[in-house]
């Protein structure tokens, strides 16, 4: 019995070494395999160029024009994307299940054809065009239209981290808290956001990620025009077909440091909150 029990063992360590270094394998071929690709290729010529790379004109405009979307983007996520988790949750009203399953629409949708059809909307063939035209508001190849593109396809992240946490809110906090007559706005800061901060938190990290890294919806709407609506991953799309290969390398690998710390501070924000909530919740019960 004692043989065939350390011959098990020895086969469940066996797999289970396998397992390990079948997923490291894995995160190497497809993580850290290209980030050192981009790394080596970056500073093939030394510091100097990736230096003189990401401090150029050209590449500020776009990283300019990427940062004003993705605040736009993130403060309007926080507000309605919120807001639709907090009514897919907590009130049925007629076309739920209609309106929960738009929700991942983005999620199947290719960005080309989200930029397509923001064209067909908002272009010069377009219905809307005249009355666009007549107040002065241009929308197709101009950044506008890139915003629209870019929130319609963080819109599901946002909602999709929300919805889970508010289902597993405690409701007990919330009637106690209005059985001692809190308003409602006071049970909301109070009660509720406390719950809900860690969603998000990780709800905004996906969705500043994506901002970033959009590129087939925001280069059909907004035409990649240089200096107006070139996107950071515009730009290392047209350095790469310029061949200005080491121009490319070092915007990517600069979007890509910028993904990675927005990452570790959300991660570090999250564990913060988590040590705060039980060190508060002995307290509180003594």
């Amino acid at each position: 019995m004692k043989k065939s029990q350390r011959v098990i063992r020895k086969k469940k360590s066996l797999a289970n070494w396998l397992l390990i270094l079948l997923v490291i394998a894995f995160l190497g071929v497809l993580i850290i395999g290209p980030i050192i690709a981009l790394v080596i290729g970056a500073f093939d010529n030394g510091l100097m160029p990736v230096l003189r790379s990401i401090t150029s004109a050209a590449f500020m405009q776009s990283l300019n024009l990427t940062l004003q979307i993705s605040i736009l983007v993130v403060i309007i996520q926080l507000v309605l994307g919120t807001m639709i988790a907090w009514m897919l949750v907590r009130h049925n009203f007629p076309g739920k299940t209609i309106l929960n399953g738009f929700v991942d629409v983005p999620f199947a949708v290719s960005g080309v054809v989200v930029g397509y059809m923001l064209l067909l909307m908002f272009g010069r063939t377009s219905m809307l065009f005249p009355l666009l035209d007549r107040i002065g508001l241009r929308v197709a190849f101009a950044p506008p239209g890139i915003f629209l593109a870019t929130l319609f396809v963080c819109f599901p992240f946002m909602v999709r981290e929300m919805v889970p946490v508010i289902e597993n809110l405690d409701r007990q906090q919330e009637y106690a808290a209005e059985t001692l007559g809190a308003s409602g706005w006071t049970r909301f800061w109070r009660v509720i956001f406390p719950q809900l901060r860690s969603g998000i938190i990780y709800g905004l990290t996906l969705t500043i990620a994506r901002t970033f890294g959009e590129f087939g919806a925001v280069l059909v709407v907004g035409g990649g025009i240089q200096g107006r609506t070139e996107t950071a991953t515009v730009y290392i799309f047209r350095s790469m077909e310029e061949r200005r290969f080491i121009e490319a390398y070092s915007a990517a690998l600069l979007l890509g440091i910028f993904s990675v710390l927005i990452v570790l501070a959300s991660d570090w924000l999250k564990r913060s909150l988590e040590k705060k909530k039980l060190t508060v919740s002995p307290n509180k019960a003594k």
